[in-house]
């Protein structure tokens, strides 16, 4: 066997009084770099963790919600509900009582309660149901207080809400149950251990044991990602301070940067591992590796960070936030990749060489041939390409089929587990009042208060609509307030078509007969709002991101097939993904509880794993292109591609599998919503798609695969991703 087999770079001619090197491409020259000053290369990680993560904790997280959305009817309410002031500028909580034998009886207790509660910090004010008729259920068995907090509820200090829990809990007695519900509530309850980032790394652990047979070999993927992650986590929370960064980032962010940190490594150290079994030295090994993996990892990575600034062409507030978040992740895994990883392989290079060549050597002694059954697999694709293309193609669409019906919305308290607190609030209230109190809506009338009035009477004839509260006007009178409580509960269909009914078909009328504007806000609107605007932004959002990955796979590969390919293909995992978060989330299959699809997981799942897909498709495809190079014998390019990134595609996706899916552990539904989309999109593409449609497609395309217009060739810029062998 030769030894320059499988080369990554040619060599050059030594320079005066220097020893003869290797003269590779700049990713070759990197990891000469790491190797050469390892103890440095990986004292700067160390330092670079070390010092990000005690100065992030001292600095402090500044997170921050914003969905606000300028132009929509709900963000001009919430600006003039602001402007023209409120006696209730700040959040409130709602301490919920249940006493079967009524209460009147427990009057004494309740108000020494809240006397408590009035005076503890972060609190305003307090309304006790004593005090309001409304407040009181019909059969007087529920009712509620309302503790105005002073600030919005991402800005009171989590203790205090604990403080507010605690006394109004300390009330309960016989027969009186306590709950409290609000924002505020929702946020300081325990969100439980960190189980499924737990899981998700021991089952990482897990299948690299499996895939390498070596604990050292397994825990250098790990130690890079785990290091990148770390170090990524502690950047983001200084870049909170400067950027409005979602306070569900970091859940987000561990997941993706796990997932992707030990992806990128993986597919470097798999390649490392075969050019050690061709017979090269560790450190020319490590070379090869980045100069050809490295390079797809570093393509693979600008994807994903492409996918993810897309996000910013929707404008959805801190949504751009978690975009940036995630890109500095991805950014950070990369960096690790391309140089904490031939760091650690010039440490531990002659033990994993060791056991390399040994397994190797088992292997051919019991007559193993790397990749043969994935050579076999492809053998069977190319022998009837079409029927195999259909088949997938018809089963993934079906799988897509219910993402059409995907309906956008937020979760609330509704979603909360049976056991919290604000669930038991939430449900209390919808039992005394009607499923539409937990979700009112704000209609604000900028005119006097007859107009106000007159808004009102007809707001309660509406169809949909409950009862709406009577019109109080605001501290100036330029404006009054009319509270209108659906039929329907706030996630259901009936109380969105309830936003559009009062917009577009009662609201017009009323500004012609009372000179008025009228203007439909709160939560729940909002919500209804930021659903409405990703779905009319989506188009632009694809068509950028598409445009612009397809645009690069076409500079690399000199070909208008395979980015056209690719993009049918991502689409396609993307929305089998999405098809089984509607089965699973929307439709309640396996027992989930029903409700709407967090308005904002379909793009950031888009923009995700639209990037992470081009990681199997630049890996898989960049193999076979090697191979059409090398010999001109399409056939035997797209069999020998599958024989030789088969296997590790296969395990990098098990673990990104695993990862993304131990987040259906979490408690918090979005995260579940989250994980499960990444999982089955990952599922989707390592094994149906990479395994058998590319495959199958690659062979009907044939060498067409590889055409480019010749006035299309000579003005593009010739981008290598692989450097060929003996080059």
């Amino acid at each position: 066997m030769s030894p320059t087999r499988g080369a990554a770079a040619s060599i050059a001619p030594p320079a005066p009084g220097r020893p003869d090197k290797p003269r590779g491409g700049r990713f070759g020259s990197l990891a000469g770099w790491a190797q050469r000053h390892r103890w440095a290369a990986l004292l700067i990680w160390v330092a670079v963790l070390a010092a990000v993560t005690p100065v992030s904790g001292a600095a402090g997280s500044a997170y921050k919600n914003n969905f606000a959305l300028p132009g929509t009817d709900s963000q001009a309410a919430t600006d003039l509900f602001t402007k023209h002031g409120s006696a209730q500028a700040g959040d409130s909580v709602d301490i919920v009582f249940k006493d079967s034998e009524g209460l009147d009886g427990r009057k004494a207790g309740v108000e020494r309660m809240l006397a408590e509660v009035k005076g503890l910090p972060g609190v305003a004010d307090v309304r006790s149901p004593y005090a309001d008729a409304s407040a009181v259920s019909r059969d007087g068995t529920i009712g509620y207080a309302t503790v105005t907090l002073d600030g919005k509820a991402e800005a009171v200090p989590k203790e205090d809400i604990t403080a507010i829990i605690d006394t109004a809990k300390s009330a309960e007695s016989g027969g009186l149950q306590v709950e409290l519900g609000g924002e505020a509530v929702r946020g300081a309850q325990e969100k439980g251990s960190p189980t499924a980032e737990l899981a998700g790394i021991l089952a990482a652990v897990i299948i690299l044991g499996l895939l390498f047979g070596s604990l050292v070999a397994a825990a250098v993927p790990l130690i890079t990602a785990l290091f990148a992650v770390g170090s990524a986590l502690g950047l983001i929370v200084l870049a909170s301070h400067v950027f409005t960064i979602a306070d569900f980032t970091p859940p987000i962010t561990m997941l993706v940067g796990l997932g992707v940190g030990i992806d990128y490594a993986l597919l470097i150290f798999y390649r490392y591992r075969h050019e050690l079994t061709d017979g090269a030295e560790p450190a020319e090994a490590t070379r090869k590796a980045l100069d050809a993996a490295g390079r797809t990892v570093f393509f693979a990575g600008c994807t994903v960070i492409i996918a993810l600034f897309g996000l910013v062409a929707l404008g959805l507030g801190s949504l751009q936030g978690v975009a940036l978040a995630l890109a500095l992740t991805v950014l950070t895994t990369m960096a690790a990749s391309l140089i904490l990883l031939p760091a650690l392989l010039a440490v531990f290079g002659r033990r994993i060489q060791r056991h390399v060549l040994k397994h190797a050597a088992r292997a051919e002694a019991r007559g193993k041939v790397e990749g043969r059954r994935w050579r076999a697999l492809a053998a069977a694709v190319q022998r009837r390409p079409l029927p195999a293309l259909l088949v997938a193609t018809f089963a993934l669409l079906a799988l897509s089929t219910p993402a059409l019906s995907m309906r956008l919305g937020f979760a609330d308290a509704g979603n909360d587990p049976a056991t919290t607190t604000s669930r038991q609030a939430y449900d209390l209230l919808a039992e005394g009042f009607g499923p539409g109190f937990n979700g009112p809506l704000i209609v604000l009338v900028q005119g006097d208060e007859a107009a106000g009035q007159g808004v009102r009477s007809e707001l309660a004839k509406a169809e949909g609509v409950a009862t709406a509260s009577p019109a109080m006007p605001s501290e100036d009178g330029a404006l009054s307030t009319v509270i209108v409580y659906p039929e329907t509960s706030p996630q259901a269909e009936g109380t969105a078509d309830l936003v559009h009914h009062l917009r577009d078909d009662v609201a017009p009328g009323l500004e012609r007969d009372t000179g008025a504007e009228i203007l439909v806000g709160g939560s729940v609107a909002a919500s209804q709002d930021f659903a409405d605007t990703v779905s009319q932004r989506l188009p632009l959002f694809v068509a950028v991101v598409v445009g612009m990955s397809s645009l690069l796979l076409m500079l690399v590969f000199r070909s208008v097939w395979i980015p056209v390919k690719a993009a049918l293909l991502n689409l396609l995992s993307i929305s089998a993904a999405l098809g089984a978060m509607t089965l699973v989330f929307q439709y309640g299959w396996f027992g989930v509880q029903q409700g709407p699809i967090e308005a904002f997981l379909p793009v950031l799942i888009f923009a995700i794993v639209f990037g992470l897909s081009m990681d199997y498709e630049v890996f898989l495809v960049s193999r076979i292109h090697e191979e059409w190079e090398r010999t001109k014998d399409h056939s035997l390019a797209v069999r020998e591609g599958l024989a030789t990134t088969g296997k590790v595609i296969t395990a990098a996706g098990a673990i990104m599998i695993v990862v993304f899916g131990a987040f259906m552990l979490s408690a918090d539904r979005m995260l579940q919503q989250f994980g499960l989309g990444l999982a089955v999109a990952i599922l989707v593409d390592a094994l149906v798609i990479r395994c058998l449609i590319v495959p199958a497609a690659m062979q009907l395309l044939g060498k067409r695969a590889w055409w480019l217009p010749a006035p299309l060739a000579r003005r593009l810029p010739k981008v290598a991703l692989e450097r060929p062998a003996n080059s």
